[in-house]
């Protein structure tokens, strides 16, 4: 049926959606670097020791435990409690388990024992019976007070000791790191309990997916808490994203709001982490070693010695934080160091007078200074640049405050050095204008697919290149840099590091590679320029002397699809519901205009158009921006407007709306050919399994069976899940759709032999003859037109049941500690929509032709459509609620 109405165009047209859809797809999950992260291993089989809780709070939260991460002695000497050491509590995220603290529990251990532990950390880590908060929020609520009373009876485990905690630093993987966020919310909670918190992959600006009213209400509530407490607010926070490998949670979710009063949040890449240098997936980010490592270093160092814990004073944190994971100046961290040291000894001094200078090192023992006299250079040159490969405990810059013959005191320069991976066992040092050295490159147009480049030639045997890369500022913008170096007269294997820089946010990432070569750079961003920042991005260039470099830039088509998918793929369900909406609405008003339904894809063709829904969002985005239609707005109880709350996020652009409703009318297309013919084998196999059923006589819609299915759909409701119920509501409509269809196919090949039959009787009546001609032919018809109109109510059906299966999933996991699932975000819908499809199911288009209502039903969809991407495209769980209307008007048109 749906078949017979496919046009070889709308074929081709298709196809290439997919195509392009596929495109985004691919660089999204499969379009970024390998997996660099080194594994974390346990030295010793890891230990949890089930940590006792009151037997109220037992009771009170039967499928959460607190667990303490141990191995070997450490766990054996630990059974026996109290504890001594800096606790550290793990929170993890959608469908995380409690073991997934052993990676930094064990790299905390090995370093307290090779300080034999003068310091050590206890890591404890709470069991959520890996929930599906991301996907369910009816549970945060519930985390968040657990974890407190977590917090409460870790805290008694040490007393009676000499340095007694008064507070627990935190990690939190994903939804933990938010649910870490909420503890500030709650009533009774005091901010002390927390003195650091560090959230990986956590998506703090809005959730990834948002399929109901709580987790929105749960992010509302966090966010606006932070706003407006920013002042007393002095929780040392850092927030640490994966990059591009993880796309569960992109990057620029993670972001924590920069607020005016609260300094103390820090928000990094791990590819911008130092020592780091790697882009983590959303689930290697708790174990990648380099990370890991990188967290414990700033663990150890934010120790006060004089109380055994994690220092109290807010200038110390942020500043132990900064030094690891934001700027490294390749020295051991120190809270109070020396700037001005004294240069004595009898080590030898070295005179460079030369603008560009190298010294390769040979385990020499003796030291050597290099002095270069900056007299002779201030009038040519404006900078000098160093790089060496020293380690990373040693001072070796400085500027010299006094001297004779010899620098007696200097300033210690190091600390304003940055650590880069090691190149090679040199120094290297030269004097340039900075005008020579930075060189713009305007990025190519975001319509040039491609097609078109810009280059420049790097022509001086400099040490150090900043090139600017101009009009380049936006997420939906995507380009491939290529980098092509050669060489001449180099023998030995060289490095160079290409650094890209983004000023406005800590994103940086790095390559390194061996030259010469062909080196291809991709160029995106996680967060978009903001509009008072001046600051351009940057590719600096950390080249060798001996080689010139190209450096190329091209728009990349697929990358941009990537990031149309990346930041707009969660919508995707309201754009594909908006375009069933169309079909729908055009099909009801064929049946009130012509009395036939018209097939499926016919409709998606004319009426699923970009025009009938985008124009009407951006009007009312317009008039929003004035102050009488935003009072009328907010008189009449509206929400707010989902193109502004992208707007804010910096990710409205009117041609993404376009891109994505031609994706959904895709996604709506395949979607409608695959239900359809998903009808007719389940059909066949009805046929096959079963007595050839018979088109029904009667076309009344009450049958005697409903009004018991219903009261029993709706008890279910009540008593399980919601979304039970939906399923199983789900589940009837298609049987009945089932049985409708293989009815019809018994009735046309029963009509075929009749026809035979009659040619037979011509004895018979011409009138009568074609009486029953044209009454069978009438029954076909309409049969097929029902047909028509419940494949496309099954399209739109599909995707509520889509809608609401997290929650199914959710209660189904859980069934052992609830039978009913409370809160139940699908439970006010389940109640309006079993008796509409239990009505529907047994309604023939004869019977709404005549009906009153139906000119008035069929003209609801388009506003509806139009609602979905207003009001559905950020907040997904408003989705069923638009498409329930024009269903219920439908299932009404049988008695009005």
């Amino acid at each position: 049926m749906f078949l017979h109405s496919v046009n070889l165009w709308n074929v081709a047209f298709y196809a290439l959606m997919v195509f392009m859809a596929t495109l985004g797809l691919w660089d999204v999950f499969f379009g970024f670097e390998e997996n660099k992260c080194s594994m974390s291993y346990m030295f010793e089989y890891p230990e949890y020791q089930k940590i006792q809780l009151p037997k109220k709070l037992a009771k009170r939260y039967p499928a959460y435990e607190l667990y303490l991460y141990g191995e070997g002695s450490y766990a054996e000497e630990h059974k026996i409690l109290p504890l001594t050491g800096i606790p550290v509590l793990f929170l993890p995220g959608n469908a995380g388990s409690y073991k997934q603290v052993r990676s930094v529990g064990s790299i905390a251990l090995r370093k307290a024992e090779d300080i034999d532990f003068k310091y050590h950390f206890d890591f404890f880590s709470v069991n959520f019976n890996e929930e599906l908060v991301a996907l369910y929020g009816g549970s945060l609520q519930k985390q968040t007070k657990f974890v407190h009373e977590c917090i409460k009876t870790i805290l008694k485990l040490y007393k009676g000791q000499e340095f007694a905690p008064k507070s627990v630093a935190i990690i939190g993987h994903s939804m933990g790191g938010l649910v870490a966020r909420a503890l500030l919310t709650l009533k009774n909670f005091k901010q002390d309990l927390i003195n650091l918190l560090i959230t990986q992959a956590t998506p703090h600006v809005a959730p990834v997916l948002p399929l109901d009213r709580f987790i929105t209400d749960f992010y509302m509530t966090v966010n606006n808490y932070w706003i407006l407490n920013a002042r007393h607010i002095n929780l040392t926070t850092l927030s640490v994203a994966g990059g591009f490998r993880d796309y569960q949670v992109r990057s620029g979710l993670t972001f924590l709001p920069k607020l005016s009063h609260h300094t103390s949040a820090l928000s990094v890449v791990s590819s911008a982490v130092p020592k780091t240098w790697v882009s983590t997936d959303h689930l290697s980010i708790v174990w990648c070693k380099q990370l890991q490592l990188t967290t414990i270093r700033a663990f150890f160092d934010l120790i006060d010695a004089d109380t055994k814990q994690i220092t109290q004073n807010p200038k110390k944190k942020l500043s132990v934080l900064n030094h690891h994971f934001i700027r490294h100046p390749a020295k051991h961290f120190e809270e109070n160091p020396a700037i001005i040291s004294d240069l004595t000894g009898t080590s030898m001094w070295v005179p460079v007078k030369v603008s560009k200078w190298t010294y390769v090192a040979y385990n020499e023992s003796d030291k050597i200074y290099f002095t270069f006299p900056l007299a002779n250079h201030r009038k040519i040159y404006t900078h000098v640049y160093c790089q060496s490969t020293m380690l990373d405990t040693n001072s070796w810059i400085f500027g010299c405050i006094n001297s004779t013959s010899m620098c007696r005191q200097g300033i210690d320069l190091s600390w304003k050095a940055e650590l880069l991976p090691t190149i090679k066992f040199v120094v290297d040092c030269e004097f340039f204008k900075k005008e020579t050295r930075t060189i713009q490159l305007p990025v190519t147009h975001l319509f040039s697919f491609g097609l078109s480049s810009r280059k420049v030639l790097l022509n001086t045997s400099g040490l150090f290149y900043n090139i600017e890369l101009l009009n380049f500022g936006q997420i939906y913008q995507a380009f491939k840099i290529n980098v092509v170096s050669k060489c001449s007269g180099v023998k030995e294997e060289i490095t160079s590091i290409y650094k890209l820089h983004i000023p406005w946010s800590y994103e940086d990432s790095l390559t390194i590679a061996q030259v010469p070569s062909s080196t291809e750079i991709s160029l995106k961003l996680h967060i978009a320029q903001p509009e008072n920042e001046s600051q351009v991005a940057l590719l600096k260039m950390y080249t060798s002397s001996d080689c010139q470099y190209e450096v190329t830039v091209k728009t990349s088509f697929s990358q941009i699809l990537g990031q149309v998918v990346r930041f707009h793929g969660g919508a995707l369900p309201a754009y594909v519901t908006s375009s069933i909406l169309l079909a729908y609405g055009g099909q009801l008003y064929s049946l009130f205009s012509t009395g036939h339904c018209l097939e499926y894809a016919t409709m998606l063709d004319k009426q699923a158009k970009p025009y009938k829904v985008d124009p009407f969002v951006l009007m009312i985005k317009f008039l929003l921006g004035y102050k009488w239609f935003k009072e009328l707005w907010d008189v009449l109880l509206l929400p707010e407007l989902d193109a502004i709350v992208l707007t804010s996020q910096s990710m409205c652009f009117p041609l993404v709306s376009l891109v994505l409703f031609l994706f959904g009318t895709c996604t709506a297309y395949w979607g409608g050919l695959l239900s359809s013919t998903s009808v007719r084998l389940l059909s066949s196999l009805w046929l096959a399994l079963k007595r050839p059923p018979e088109l029904p006589k009667d076309t009344k819609m009450i049958s005697l069976d409903l009004p018991f299915l219903t009261t029993v759909l709706i008890i279910v409701s009540w008593t399980t899940c919601g979304a039970f119920a939906i399923l199983l509501t789900y589940l009837y409509y298609v049987f009945k759709i089932v049985h409708l269809q293989a009815s019809l196919a018994t009735f046309k090949n029963s009509q075929t032999v009749n026809l035979k039959h009659s040619r037979r009787n011509e004895k018979k009546s011409n009138h009568h003859k074609d009486s029953t001609v044209h009454y069978l032919h009438l029954s076909a018809n309409d049969a097929e037109d029902s047909l028509r109109m419940h494949n496309t109510v099954i399209n739109l059906l599909t995707w509520i049941v889509l809608l609401s299966m997290p929650s199914l999933i959710y209660w189904l996991k859980n069934l052992r500690y609830y039978f009913k699932l409370s809160p139940d975000p699908c439970k006010p819908l389940a109640f309006i929509l079993i008796p509409t499809m239990a009505i529907l199911g047994n309604t023939h288009t004869v019977s709404i032709k005549s009906s009153k209502l139906l000119k008035t039903t069929s003209q609801f969809p388009l506003p509806l459509a139009v609602g979905v991407i207003a009001f559905g495209s950020a907040h997904l769980y408003r989705v069923p609620c638009f498409v329930f209307i024009p269903l219920l008007l439908h299932a009404l048109c049988n008695f009005m």
